[in-house]
């Protein structure tokens, strides 16, 4: 156990060395003025920036906002991809009635349905949700359909065999199947749902990180455009590894999963 987690150690020390040793030479480039700071502020300007907004409490009430509608959306559209994504990959009929429609609506890129959004619900918080959740509702709805149809066939002999109900093969037998497929789709929508806030708030709001980027631009702060932009890739990478916790501690049991 011990061996285990100081290679674990290792491997996040590792992962720290190339974006430490970019900041080192992003320092040193600004600092000699190799580069613009108009245009590339050195990364000790973004950190003054970022206490700034830290300390006089912008930063705290747009982070909260962006991270209000994010988890909303995630819940409606990764729920419901579940949820579809169950039901499709468990049954061939739904599969017939439901699935065509689906990769149809996946394959239209969000951007190009933006503006009927914003016609039909408007510039307030519905469209972003809405959004949000549409975005996040492929990836775990794919990924599902495919775990599921991914079990193997014996589980389900057995499962007649033992005289299981619908819902008990369901529980027992195809979701932990499909887990990991599941895992991977949560992954991806979380990445979705950050990507899809972003797009929301560049469009039309009037707070949020992505207003605060906006308006930084506007007035040609780049310091503050990337104090947000560092927001949104730190959220993502601790949302993406919290899911990956969930592995290690939800798929210990197989032999195949090298957590």
């Amino acid at each position: 156990m011990a061996r285990r987690n100081a290679r674990r150690r290792g491997y996040w020390l590792l992962g720290l060395f190339l974006p430490v040793s970019i900041l080192l030479v992003w320092q040193i480039l600004a600092a000699t003025g190799t580069i613009n700071t108009q245009l590339f502020p050195a990364p000790s300007e973004v950190i003054e920036d970022f206490l700034t907004l830290s300390m006089n409490g912008v930063l705290l009430e747009n982070f909260i906002i962006s991270l209000q509608r994010a988890t909303l959306g995630l819940l409606w559209g990764a729920g419901l991809g579940l949820t579809v994504g169950l039901i499709v990959g468990f049954s061939k009929l739904s599969e017939g009635i439901l699935d065509p429609t689906l990769q149809m609506l996946r394959t239209v890129p969000l951007i190009a349905v933006i503006p009927l959004f914003i016609l039909w619900f408007g510039f307030g918080e519905p469209s972003k949700v809405i959004l949000i959740a549409v975005g996040s509702f492929f990836p775990i709805y794919v990924n599902t359909f495919l775990g599921v149809r991914g079990v193997d066939r014996k589980l389900f002999d057995v499962a007649a065999t033992l005289g299981f109900s619908t819902w008990q093969t369901l529980w027992t037998l195809v979701i932990p199947g499909a887990l990991p497929s599941i895992l991977l789709g949560l992954r991806l929508s979380m990445g979705m749902a950050w990507l899809c806030l972003v797009v929301a708030e560049l469009m039309g709001a009037t707070s949020g990180i992505g207003y605060l980027i906006q308006d930084a631009r506007s007035l040609l702060n780049t310091s503050t455009v990337l104090v947000g932009v560092i927001i949104f890739a730190a959220v993502g990478k601790l949302s993406d590894s919290f899911v990956r916790l969930l592995e290690r501690r939800l798929l210990s049991w197989r032999e195949t999963y090298a957590g």
